[in-house]
């Protein structure tokens, strides 16, 4: 049995008449008569009957009739299932990002436009460390990542979608914040112990406060490491060191706290979406156009 056998039969029971169905069908009459014998010898059941005048349905086929518009339903809606998923518009799309994405205007305008484009995909969006974010994504568990810039594999692509300024972090009570509004060089944190992600965190701006401490003539003193940075910020209120993070992090709004703009060249901090090169996902690609698109 066929789908098409099914079309047949649901038209000459919806017309009761096999030339006017035949003719809704766009086929001659006689193959049409044929299909449905056919379908009933198949069946071993009598669908149909017929006198001279009048075509009616039989008891087993009023019934065979009702399963048959749900069989044909069901695949209507299976095809346009595919359909939709190969445009993008429906099934899940796992999206890895870095901590401080939220806190950057874009990211949650591109989130917010996505889920109104696209409401019928799943958006499984998960925190992660910026290489975390490689590693799902290297392992094909992630489709799209939103990161801080690390060293990334051949097989990823990454795209600059921002790029902020990175700001001291230090008590508000500090002696380096009166006079520094406009902003103070990475050299006059030399001497005072840091707060910061541990080496192991897999953080994307570890590397690159080291970097600016080393090219201003000093290896920070890390005394104190936590994992999330508003224990990080908490810890720089309670007196514990100064540390250094992205600008959007000013959002936080955490009392006791002063944020002052690192003026040395190179002191800022870009947020990077990538994918794999190969990656097939049209959703991937919608969310990754969106995300991207500068007005």
């Amino acid at each position: 049995m066929e789908l098409r056998h099914l079309r047949y039969f649901i038209a000459v029971a919806e017309e009761l008449h096999f030339g006017r169905a035949a003719q809704a069908l766009g086929i001659s009459q006689p193959p049409l008569s044929q299909q449905i014998q056919a379908l009933e010898q198949e069946l071993g059941a009598r669908l149909f009957e017929r006198t001279n005048r009048r075509v009616e349905l039989s008891e087993a086929g009023r019934l065979f009739l009702e399963q048959a518009r749900l069989v044909l339903a069901q695949v209507d809606k299976a095809a346009d299932v595919a359909r939709r998923a190969q445009l993008g518009e429906l099934g899940e799309l796992k999206v890895g990002f870095t901590a401080s994405a939220p806190f950057t205007s874009s990211i949650p305008k591109a989130i917010f436009a996505f889920r109104q484009s696209y409401p019928a995909v799943h958006l499984a969006l998960q925190e992660m460390t910026s290489q975390d974010v490689v590693d799902h994504l290297q392992d094909g568990s992630m489709q799209v990542g939103i990161m801080r810039p690390l060293p990334l594999p051949d097989s990823l692509i990454a795209v600059e979608l921002l790029r902020e300024p990175l700001v001291a972090i230090m008590r508000s009570d500090h002696p380096l914040v009166a006079g520094s509004e406009q902003g103070l060089f990475m050299a006059a944190l030399a001497e005072e112990p840091f707060v910061f992600f541990p080496r192991s965190y897999g953080s994307g701006l570890y590397a690159q406060i080291i970097g600016l401490a080393r090219a201003a003539g000093f290896s920070p003193l890390i005394t104190q490491e936590a994992g999330e940075v508003m224990t990080i910020i908490g810890l720089v209120a309670a007196g514990l060191g100064v540390t250094v993070l992205p600008a959007s992090y000013q959002r936080l709004r955490i009392d006791g706290v002063a944020y002052r703009t690192l003026l040395d060249d190179g002191a800022s901090s870009a947020v990077w979406l990538v994918q794999r090169k190969d990656e097939q996902s049209p959703m991937a690609k919608a969310f990754c156009e969106l995300a991207s698109f500068k007005p």
